[in-house]
């Protein structure tokens, strides 16, 4: 009789699989809050939304503008996003960088891979 596999088991070899991922990082660790921020952006990339700045302000949940204004530049200094200019020079456009969108990449392939394991 074989076992079968529970999505919940796919799941926890997923983040078995990303777990090695830190262990080699291509990038500095985030804190919590800038992995929440970095969903954020990320996501507002994929639905092909502008996220700016101001945006996450508006964001009472994250915690205090100064707060904020801390973990984006922590973000940016450890290359996770960059702050593009918009046609209003006040705003400032939040995106992922070119080694963040690589770290996803690698996240999707421990997926796919969890995934395949339980085929």
């Amino acid at each position: 009789m074989t076992k079968r596999t529970r999505p919940a088991d796919i799941y926890l070899r997923f983040l078995q699989l990303a777990e090695t991922l830190r262990e080699i990082p291509s990038l500095p660790p985030l804190e919590p809050l800038e992995e929440r921020i970095l969903e954020l952006i990320a996501y507002a990339r994929q639905t092909e939304e502008r996220l700016s700045v101001k945006d996450l302000m508006g964001k009472r949940e994250l915690g205090s503008p100064a707060m904020l204004h801390g973990r984006l530049k922590s973000m940016r200094e450890k290359g996770w996003i960059l702050l593009a200019d918009t046609e209003d020079a006040r705003r400032k456009q939040l995106e992922l960088t070119h080694a963040a969108l690589l770290h996803f990449d690698k996240l999707s392939k421990c997926l796919q891979q969890a995934v395949k394991k339980a085929g």
